[in-house]
């Protein structure tokens, strides 16, 4: 059962069902939509499901929803269930039948440190925008081709 992605490094469970898995990385999983796997991803297992879900998130259109928990009713109809909170996402179960690749995402650190550089950039480029437009404001223009200092 590929529920869980390639790249698990530890997997810790004990007698009441609660597991913990490391994964090497975060990342990203594609089935029928996007998965995001958190470094580590635990739970609590028991007959047909697992509960207690967290480090496991789904993507439906441009919105991330955590995946609360994972259960089969019936493991002949061939459905396995995600619970997103406001809905169970129903999907095919032949869709994990082995671990998928997972693509490696950045960290929120990495994403951190680049919006402030993003905001030092823009905060400079305005600096430049303002100084220019300043600059236009001091000459004026006399006629084609030829300025003078206001």
């Amino acid at each position: 059962m590929g529920l869980l992605p390639k790249g698990i490094t530890r997997f810790d469970f004990d007698d009441s069902g609660q597991f913990e898995v490391q994964l090497d990385q975060a990342c990203n999983a594609k089935f029928e939509s996007e998965l995001h796997y958190d470094r580590n991803v635990s739970g609590t297992l028991s007959y047909g499901q697992i509960g207690a879900l967290s480090g496991i998130s789904s993507q439906e259109l441009f919105l991330w929803f955590p995946v609360k928990g994972i259960r089969v009713d019936v493991p002949s109809s061939g459905v396995i269930y995600f619970d997103v909170g406001v809905i169970f996402k129903q999907l095919s179960l032949s869709l994990f039948e082995t671990p998928r690749d997972c693509t490696a995402i950045r960290e929120s650190g990495d994403l951190i440190r680049d919006g402030n550089l993003l905001a030092i950039s823009m905060e400079k480029n305005s600096r430049a925008k303002v100084g220019y437009k300043f600059d236009q404001e001091r000459f004026e223009r006399k006629g084609k081709g030829s300025y003078s200092i206001a």
